[in-house]
């Protein structure tokens, strides 16, 4: 995503507020730190959580491990981070689901087991454009081919995602809302079982970052129809955003971040943060993110709380125009 439209959407954002100074915390670390990912291996916040953990790990002298706790969309390891000990020691690197499955809660008019003030952001880590992707054995050789046969048939394109209001099924039915279209929705735990649900034959498309499928295009298994961003992206220049064929506000950012409890001491975050700084301009970790065709996207906790805040309120209009969808 470009400066210019991070200004855009950080004008006017409400704020999510930073910790709150506490008492110091002695001797911080005092033991191993585990970044819990909602998501199992494969899938963008994973993709994130490794090679930063390993730097962390270099700065911090501690071990940093990654536990994969997925399921529900996000929400089960969202609230298992949220109700941890905030003491530095459980972090979290998630997805923009982070905001909006509270809000699917309240649209079943169900509690939702926590809420985004629950937690203090640290780091923007990656923030890439979601592509639409399908088989390359798919008879699609164009978006207009997909599209065609959705109007044609609807309700019989079966697309998978990362679970319900999860980060992939929210920008498919952002599409499919705006398209006037209607898919058939395969929830998974996250993306990585969903591609390869789709390499499988199980599902027909997918919605997906290009860190996650660059390598399967690139093998030519999966084709690339279209972009959710709002510009055309170096790593598939040829490929259109949905702006560009006519569907203006279809646009999703699939960002992953690092956050802790919002209760942490005020100045582990401050370690957190220049610790993060320093792993995300080490050339080992640019490198991987490159590579895998997703460069890195930091910013700093003030910055990106504003993001959060700004394409929060985005998405959260999304969620509430989509309604209830299985």
């Amino acid at each position: 995503m470009d400066r210019r439209h991070l200004l855009k959407l950080m004008a006017g954002a409400p704020a999510i507020a930073l910790p709150r100074a506490s008492h110091a915390q002695a001797a911080w670390p005092r033991k191993n730190i585990t970044v819990v990912v909602p998501f199992p291996p494969g899938g963008q916040a994973d993709l994130a959580a490794r090679p930063l953990a390993d730097a962390l790990q270099r700065g911090l002298g501690v071990g940093v491990t990654i536990d994969n706790r997925g399921g529900a969309g996000g929400k089960i390891g969202h609230t298992f981070v949220a109700r941890a000990e905030p003491d530095g020691h459980t972090l979290l690197c998630t997805l923009p689901s982070l905001a909006v499955l509270p809000e699917a809660d309240r649209l079943f008019e169900r509690p939702p087991t926590y809420e985004v003030s629950e937690f203090a952001p640290i780091a923007r880590i990656l923030a890439d454009p979601t592509l639409l992707a399908v088989a390359a054995s798919s008879p699609w050789k164009t978006f207009e081919d997909f599209l065609s046969e959705a109007k044609a048939s609807p309700g019989t394109i079966p697309y998978g995602s990362s679970g319900s209001y999860g980060t992939l099924h929210v920008a498919m039915e952002m599409f499919a809302t705006e398209a006037g279209v209607k898919l058939l929705h395969v929830p998974y735990t996250g993306a990585g079982p969903a591609l390869n649900a789709l390499l499988g034959g199980n599902v027909r498309a997918i919605a997906a970052t290009p860190g996650v499928i660059k390598a399967q295009v690139e093998a030519g298994a999966v084709r690339v129809l279209a972009n959710w961003g709002d510009e055309r992206i170096p790593t598939f220049p040829d490929v259109k955003t949905f702006r560009e064929y006519g569907l203006e506000h279809v646009e999703y950012y699939n960002w992953a971040g690092l956050f802790a409890p919002r209760a942490t001491p005020v100045d582990v975050i401050a370690r957190l943060r220049v610790e993060t700084k320093r792993a995300m301009a080490d050339p080992a970790v640019i490198k991987i993110f490159d590579s895998a065709g997703s460069p890195p996207a930091w910013l700093d906790a003030p910055e990106f709380a504003a993001f959060v805040a700004a394409d929060s309120a985005r998405l959260i209009k999304a969620v509430q125009k989509i309604g209830k969808v299985d």
